[in-house]
């Protein structure tokens, strides 16, 4: 019974067979809040079950009411401390992005906002990083700086003149498309995830600021981050091969793989995700073509029908998206396109 001398425990779960007397035992230790042994005699089960009742067991009356005692024994538990939690509006969130509600928010400025009202990537720093929307010529000189670093790093600046650069760096801040909107999208998904889990406990084990960003960069793969890749490959593969959304389902299904960029833990058919929807919105209002993404959607529409979570998640999204950008734009072959989508 040491677990009865720990106050973390609320609920602790006995399957015993037939025979014996530890059922008695368990009862004694239950009147008298510890571990003791009953000397008695062997007993019919019915009475084994009666003395744990008149201890205060909750006790099934057959094996396959099992299962609905533990249900409805944790929701007795459960329901007091949901009522105190809401009742004290504690809630773990982060401080500068909330996912409570029906779009996700960033220092209290709601993601439709962000993008209704052509924020920049400036912007979105400025209410992570800073809690606060700070004056449009600060936004922009933080998306210069970014862009005029970026030039630098792939080497285009040692090949022009410095005002050509600085000129291109300019330009950039001025655009509006579709990789900034991904980027400002999918800016933070607060502390909990693996990337900003990792970095966090590396910062708080006294490491740098590079040590700490890669120790989360690191943890980018199948299971985190990665499932853009896959989405814009297999929606991609699925549509250029002429598959149906049943087809494409299902022969995914027979492989043992989970369709990537479908699927969601918190939202559903009649409750979408606000990101997507955005996307969507954006997509089809500047795009020459949207062909995958449309995909998608016939994809989204049969998953549906199985369960009501198995919606196009923001994963899904931006990887129909990126590979009607690379499609509509005519500047790439299709082997060029196939090489990019492969490398990722």
């Amino acid at each position: 019974m040491r677990f009865n001398n720990i106050a973390q425990v609320k609920m602790m779960v006995v399957l015993e067979e037939l025979g014996g007397q530890d059922e008695y035992s368990l009862a004694e230790a239950l009147k008298q809040g510890k571990g003791a042994k009953s000397g008695g005699e062997m007993e019919s089960a019915q009475a084994k079950n009666q003395a744990l009742k008149d201890a205060a067991a909750v006790v099934p009356t057959s094996y396959e009411a099992f299962e609905t005692a533990i249900k409805e024994t944790f929701e007795k538990l459960i329901l007091p401390l949901q009522s105190r939690a809401e009742k004290s509006g504690h809630q773990p969130i982060s401080t500068i992005s909330d996912e409570r509600g029906e779009e996700p928010c960033y220092a209290g400025v709601p993601m439709s906002s962000i993008v209704e009202q052509v924020y920049g990537v400036g912007d979105v720093i400025s209410l992570l990083w800073f809690k606060r929307s700070l004056p449009r010529y600060c936004t922009h000189f933080m998306e210069f700086n970014v862009a005029l670093l970026a030039l630098f790093h792939y080497h285009l600046g040692f090949d022009m003149h410095l005002e050509a650069v600085v000129g291109l760096a300019a330009s950039f801040t001025d655009t509006y498309d579709l990789n900034q909107i991904c980027i400002m999208l999918c800016a933070d998904h607060g502390p909990c995830v693996s990337g900003a889990h990792n970095t966090i406990v590396t910062a708080k084990a006294g490491k740098d600021l590079v040590s700490s960003f890669v120790s989360g960069l690191l943890t980018i793969g199948p299971r985190f981050g990665g499932a853009i890749d896959d989405a814009t490959r297999y929606f991609k593969d699925a549509y250029d091969k002429g598959l149906t959304p049943y087809e494409f389902v299902e022969g995914m299904k027979k492989k043992g793989i989970r369709v990537p960029g479908i699927g969601h833990r918190i939202k559903r058919g009649d409750n979408r995700d606000k990101r997507v929807e955005l996307l969507q919105r954006f997509a089809r209002t500047h795009f020459p073509s949207v062909k995958y993404m449309e995909y998608a959607v016939q994809v989204e529409t049969y998953t549906l029908s199985k369960a009501n979570n198995l919606v196009l998640n923001i994963d899904g999204a931006i990887g129909s998206l990126f590979s009607d950008l690379l499609a509509g734009s005519r500047m790439f072959t299709k082997p060029e396109i196939d090489e990019i989508v492969g490398i990722g």
